[in-house]
């Protein structure tokens, strides 16, 4: 995972999930060359960070199953 202090900063298009609600929490995926990037869609100028689409993948894939497990 890479860090990035200023999202609207990145050179990517911000996509919003078409099932979120706009009045809800949501995060906002793009891309960068070799990477999947991640903000928090109501904090746009706030930080993000990116991961290898593998990672990125596992883990949605884990959401989307019900099989996420916390880090205690």
């Amino acid at each position: 995972m890479t860090y990035h202090s200023n999202a609207s900063a990145l050179p990517t298009h911000w996509k919003k999930a078409s099932a979120s609600n706009p009045n809800d929490n949501c995060v906002e995926c793009g891309s960068l060359t070799g990477t999947v990037v991640v903000r928090d869609s109501k904090d746009p100028h706030g930080p993000a960070h990116s991961h290898t689409p593998a990672a990125f993948g596992a883990f949605a894939a884990a959401v989307a199953t019900n099989t996420l497990t916390p880090v205690v």
